[in-house]
């Protein structure tokens, strides 16, 4: 749009409205600021990929250590390459710079159940660059988001109760609409389900149950 601004191919009132909803979709309120609820996704997108394209472009020594494959690259076939071959997770752990952890300033907590306190486990620095782009890129990575729950025992020779597991991330509990999902999968099942916890020290505890349906025989 700026190029086709630039050749007189839009109006300034055009332009004005585009940039101000632009900038509304791409803002990223700072930590303290009370609208802050998290990395903007798009802020996140459209910063990596301007940058992308300036090491493409114009590469600094810095650039040319981190992505030696890109620096200096034509930008167009690199920006082709990583929207069609990467996803959200695979996009940040392959080209989040250290350019973008600066502008952003980006640092990874430590957030342990047995700790009593935070800790700030990297910053944007030398020494924090790989660890704060390995930890967001699994922030994106729908897989460790997920709960894991597994089918565990099915009692086939008995009252055909199906045991499920979960096994803690990081002390993540389950949220408090489990209940209702487990007596959707008895009535999908038909009969008794019981629903496992595995703590972080491989302790197992009886997390919920919930009855099948009434069989007559």
């Amino acid at each position: 749009l700026n190029t086709m601004y630039d050749r007189g191919l839009l109006a300034d009132g055009f332009m004005m409205e585009w940039l101000s909803s632009h900038t509304s979709v791409v803002y990223q309120p700072p930590v303290g600021h009370r609208a802050y609820s998290g990395i903007n996704p798009y802020a996140l997108g459209f910063a990596m990929f301007s940058d992308l394209r300036r090491i493409c472009e114009k590469p600094t020594e810095e650039d040319r250590r981190w992505f030696p494959d890109y620096a200096g690259s034509d930008w167009l076939t690199t920006l082709d390459h990583a929207m069609r071959n990467f996803k959200d997770e695979s996009f940040v752990g392959q080209f989040l710079s250290p350019k973008t952890m600066r502008d952003f300033r980006l640092f990874a907590v430590r957030d342990h159940a047995d700790q009593p306190e935070l800790v700030i486990s990297a910053i944007h620095d030398d020494g924090g660059y790989q660890a704060l782009r390995e930890s967001l890129s699994r922030q994106y990575d729908i897989g460790s988001r997920e709960p894991d729950i597994q089918v565990w025992n099915v009692n086939l020779r008995g009252d055909r109760a199906l045991t499920l597991r979960h096994v803690q991330r990081n002390g993540q509990p389950l949220h408090e609409g489990t209940h209702e999902v487990l007596k959707h999968v008895a009535r999908l099942w038909g009969f008794d389900v019981r629903l496992e916890n595995v703590d972080m020290l491989g302790r197992v505890t009886l997390r919920d149950t919930a009855p099948g349906p009434k069989h007559h025989f």
